[in-house]
């Protein structure tokens, strides 16, 4: 009697050690995922401010009469965001804010939003969606 109940006390240690080192495991890949997930958010959110950059730049670059229709994605991911110009910066951040970024672009008339966007270039100005 008394060895049986030696061998179900071990066997309940052991299940007990085991199911405490699989739990520590799951939150190891759980944090893991997690982190990268974060990850990729901020680098598809650099993605696209970058884009936008770069769509101002070339019509800066360009002659009058240039005119050009670019998307920008409704999502960063699953997240809502929003991307506005504001002092000659092109502003992006998640609404939870947890990725945010700014970069350099010159002086533009009118806004970027998600979806269609129109870019041109008369007399020198750079006009987005008017």
């Amino acid at each position: 009697m008394n060895k049986g109940l030696q061998t179900s006390l071990e066997f309940v240690i052991m299940l007990g050690f085991v199911l405490f080192f699989f739990f520590i495991f799951l939150f190891v890949v759980q944090s893991n995922m997690y982190d990268k997930a974060e990850q990729r958010t901020g680098l598809q959110l650099k993605a696209i401010a970058s884009d936008a950059q770069s769509e101002i730049n070339l019509a800066l670059e360009a002659g009058d009469g240039y005119s050009r229709e670019f998307e920008i994605p409704e999502k960063v991911g699953n997240r809502d965001y929003d991307i506005q110009i504001i002092d000659e910066m092109v502003y992006a951040h998640t609404t939870d804010s947890r990725h945010a970024l700014a970069l350099p672009v010159p002086n533009v008339t009118g806004n970027l939003q998600k979806g269609k966007n129109t870019i041109r270039k008369e007399e020198g100005e750079i006009i987005l969606n008017q």
